[in-house]
């Protein structure tokens, strides 16, 4: 019984991701077939099918991440309040990136809200270095896709912005 509370956290902190996720893949999954093929989009764009996997694998390592960095702070306390707080706060923005840009259509407010999760999971891996060297470097390829996906982002704000859509 304790093995199992033992490994509780970690599965906590590695599950936390993909539940917002979760409502978002719903929103998407109705959104992909109709809205979503409406719009024009670059040669480079991945296919659809691929961002699950990436997302799910990205969630993952974030949120070992997160439990490394807790584990190391000693569980919730004044001392990991920021940096826990910080992956909180990239985290919720994260998640409602989804909403405004499937949900609402919203290109251009998905831009802006992706570049605030860039900034604040900078900041997170930036915090978590100081505190856990590999955590941090399980925020890298996350990084990179948050990057990826601005730039995505952006081209599909400027190649739809004139356009009406359902």
């Amino acid at each position: 019984m304790e093995e199992a509370q033992s490994w509780a956290p970690l599965v906590g902190f590695v599950l936390l991701p993909h539940a917002g996720s979760m409502w978002g893949a719903r929103i998407t999954k109705k959104e992909l077939p109709t809205w979503y093929e409406s719009l024009e989009k670059p040669s480079w764009h991945p296919p659809n099918w691929t961002f699950a996997p990436i997302w799910g694998s990205l969630y993952s390592s974030m949120g070992y991440g997160s439990y490394l960095v807790w584990r190391e702070l000693g569980g919730f306390n004044d001392k990991s309040m920021v940096p826990l707080g910080l992956y909180a706060g990239q985290l919720a923005l994260n998640w409602s990136w989804t909403p405004i840009f499937f949900g609402n259509h919203k290109i251009g407010w998905g831009l802006v809200t992706l570049l605030l999760t860039t900034g604040a999971a900078t900041a997170t891996t930036t915090v978590w270095y100081h505190v856990n060297k590999t955590a941090a470097y399980l925020m890298y390829p996350y990084l990179a896709w948050l990057t990826f996906a601005s730039v995505l982002n952006y081209r599909l704000w400027k190649g739809n912005r004139d356009k009406k859509h359902p």
